[in-house]
């Protein structure tokens, strides 16, 4: 394993889609977390959990094959993937209030996944401004009622993000968002205005991205992805309550106190706002990335027209 002998900071999101992923995997995540002293950025999907309606996705050869790849029955359990589609998924806000409230009272960053994951993932391209509104709206109304005020960041499912999206949530109270996949903090241009709202990009690769892959298993997952972390360079990594939370728990646990031991350090994102250089101007695309299906928003550079920020 290697040994860095500088520090490696590393940002940790945790992506909480589900119910099952909030009853049991924030609670397992927390105490791991607490084990070690580390405080994360938890963004929680608050309301009706309809994941399983994920499913007619299979038909996409893709997808199928990720699922394949992944043994997605086992890594997230029958309850997910079916959750939402014999009947409507349950409101998770509603339901487990508490759970958030107590990682919130933790003191880890809170913020906003999704009003409803499935149905972002599934209508983002087709979701006008008031729609896209209506969904950051609900989802912040939620969290807010939970713990007592608005969330301070947000990061769109499956990195489902565009130039409408970014637009509509400048109207929200929000420090940064985590939207897209990249390389460094950027303040995003729409429209040639440069927006106010920073975004904090994930720039390594998620378990079921790396997993089964290039000769990557449960055996060497974590030196695999201890290896893409680096003292010169911005480090985001997102893992999943469902995942590392549940079915991946031990492995992550083991991460945690090898990437501890070879001196990283987990920080919430928001802590990358903080002593640094301001922000540089970047735009965001729709791109492909090994090991996921379809598009995810990407950070790229805005064109050289010689406009000054």
């Amino acid at each position: 394993m290697p040994v860095y002998m500088q520090q490696t900071t590393v940002g940790l999101r945790v992506d909480v889609d589900t119910y099952r992923g909030t009853r049991i995997g924030v609670p397992s995540l927390c105490r791991i977390l607490a084990c070690h002293n580390i405080k994360a950025t938890f963004f929680f999907s608050v309301g009706p959990d309809n994941m399983g309606r994920h499913l007619w996705r299979l038909l996409r050869p893709a997808f199928l094959w990720k699922m394949l790849r992944t043994n997605a029955a086992s890594l997230y359990g029958w309850d997910i993937l079916l959750r939402g589609t014999l009947w409507p998924g349950p409101v998770i806000g509603d339901k487990l209030g508490p759970v958030i409230q107590e990682a919130a009272e933790a003191g880890h960053e809170i913020g906003l996944h999704a009003w409803d994951h499935q149905a972002w993932q599934a209508r983002i391209d087709s979701m006008d401004a008031e729609s896209i509104r209506r969904s950051l709206a609900r989802g912040v109304e939620c969290l807010t009622s939970l713990v007592g005020h608005p969330p301070t960041c947000s990061a769109v499912p499956g990195w489902k993000c565009n130039d409408l999206v970014l637009s509509q949530k400048a109207k929200f109270p929000f420090r940064y968002n985590s939207d897209c996949r990249g390389e460094s903090v950027f303040l995003p241009i729409v429209d040639g205005s440069e927006l106010a709202q920073p975004q904090i990009p994930v720039t390594l690769p998620t378990y079921d991205e790396m997993i089964g892959q290039d000769g990557v298993t449960d055996d060497n997952y974590n030196e695999r992805l201890l290896a893409l972390c680096r003292s010169d360079r911005l480090n985001v990594l997102t893992i999943h309550a469902e995942v590392e939370g549940i079915a991946r728990r031990d492995m992550f646990a083991r991460f945690v106190e090898t990437a501890s031991a070879a001196n990283a350090c987990f920080v919430p994102l928001g802590q990358f706002l903080q002593n640094g250089p301001p922000p540089e101007c970047g735009m965001i695309a729709p791109q492909r990335i090994p090991g996921r299906e379809g598009w995810v928003a990407c950070q790229v550079s805005p064109p050289c027209d010689g406009t000054e920020r």
